[in-house]
């Protein structure tokens, strides 16, 4: 069994983030130090994503095993585990199915209703690199500002291009996988599951990934739930707020 791949910062207790599409743990370093002061963090790679192994299997089911097994493997229990994005989709589904080891849950700008697929466009722009054609960070850019105009993302999606031997690029995640799978990536947390531990919700104040419509959703499946906003934030609300989140997760956590 492949174990999840990790960076591992600090003591106390145990503190798991999982990351969103497209991304991978090294995103929270940052602010993983200054948590790493009260807590040990575990920053994971989710399957298909940054260092961790790559399956043609990629779902919400698949993923809460790999989460398990790597909180077996490392011998941890009573975890604090806060999700972001798709990472939020893991750690909900992980909380009502082994409630017994998650003592406090944080979901990050997501919420427990389906999303519509809404990758395309990144989907497109990934596809599209060749990398006999582009060998350089600089051609890969190019190639994806045909299709994202917006910057920020170009530049996340780039920390996936690395050297994968002397003169080829390549990405970390599993492009085939992601976008064969890219359907599983906005699904519903099952009905009628709940958990009833501390839960905070977080979400950006320019996102609408959280709105006032989802409260009652979100109570339903988490009745301890807090509902929170983080201001002068989208839908990366750790990156453009990370002081405003850090002094939430900090104060939830007391």
């Amino acid at each position: 069994m492949d174990i999840l791949h990790s960076r591992i910062v600090g003591q106390g207790k145990p503190f798991l983030i999982l990351h969103g599409y497209f991304g991978m743990g090294d995103n929270w370093k940052s602010l993983a130090n200054q948590f790493g002061e009260s807590f040990e963090m575990h920053l994971i790679d989710q399957r298909n994503h940054g260092r961790s192994f790559h399956a043609d299997e990629f779902d919400y089911e698949l993923m809460v095993e790999d989460l398990h097994e790597y909180i077996t493997h490392h011998d941890l229990d009573d975890i604090i585990l806060l999700g972001h994005s798709m990472g939020g989709k893991t750690a909900m589904l992980f909380a009502v199915e082994y409630p017994e080891i998650v003592d406090k849950l944080l979901i990050a700008d997501i919420s427990p209703r389906y999303y519509q697929p809404h990758h395309n466009e990144i989907l497109k722009a990934l596809n599209s690199v060749d990398f006999s054609v582009h060998t350089s960070r600089k051609m890969v850019e190019e190639q994806l500002e045909k299709y994202i105009p917006e910057m920020g993302v170009r530049q996340f999606l780039l920390k996936n291009v690395y050297w994968r031997e002397k003169g080829q690029l390549d990405f970390r995640f599993n492009l085939q996988s992601l976008t064969e799978n890219n359907s599983e990536v906005g699904r519903a947390l099952p009905s009628f599951t709940s958990f009833d531990g501390e839960t905070l919700f977080l979400a950006g104040g320019n996102s609408n990934y959280i709105t006032q419509d989802e409260i009652p959703l979100i109570k339903a499946h988490f009745p301890n739930a807090k509902v929170v906003t983080v201001p002068n934030a989208g839908h990366w609300l750790h990156a453009e707020n990370p002081k405003g989140f850090y002094e939430e997760v900090m104060q939830f956590l007391g």
